[in-house]
């Protein structure tokens, strides 16, 4: 691949500017690739996220906290859940004490999915980082966001 500013055939007005572009478009990039990887399971990167959360969860959780913990925040989480339901890769119930709370697990089918599971495409990219720069890349990100 090549220089970013290259790459999209533009000048920025900033390095700063040229930066925040970047993360998101390599955000973008990394996202399609995931993508792709995920289509054999029928499943979007969102909806492999709620597995996973719901995986190390242990237990069944509230909806409220799915939403907080996910990586891509999702005005859809509902719907996302109601498709993952349909697979019947999760199960969701009401709270007894209170009516309005919604409770998710994932199931056994669910759990087979994730470990059927294999990225190969962004663990290779990755690859074109050692180690100090991986961990220097983290520390970056970290520090962007306070």
């Amino acid at each position: 691949m090549a220089e970013f500013s290259k790459e999209v055939n533009t000048t920025f007005e900033s390095e700063h500017v040229k930066a925040v572009l970047n993360l998101k478009y390599t955000a973008n990039f990394i996202n399609t690739i995931t993508n792709k990887e995920l289509e054999p399971y029928q499943i979007s990167v969102a909806q492999y996220n709620i597995l996973r959360i719901l995986r190390g969860a242990k237990k069944a959780i509230p909806m409220k906290l799915v939403k907080e913990r996910m990586i891509e925040k999702s005005p859809n989480t509902t719907r996302l859940t109601d498709k993952l339901c349909d697979k019947e890769l999760i199960e969701r119930v009401r709270c007894e004490n209170d009516r309005r709370a919604v409770y998710v697990s994932i199931t056994a089918k669910g759990l087979g999915l994730l470990s059927n599971v294999v990225f190969t495409e962004v663990p290779r990219l990755m690859e074109n980082l050692n180690q100090e720069e991986t961990v220097l890349l983290n520390t970056l990100l970290d520090k962007i966001r306070g």
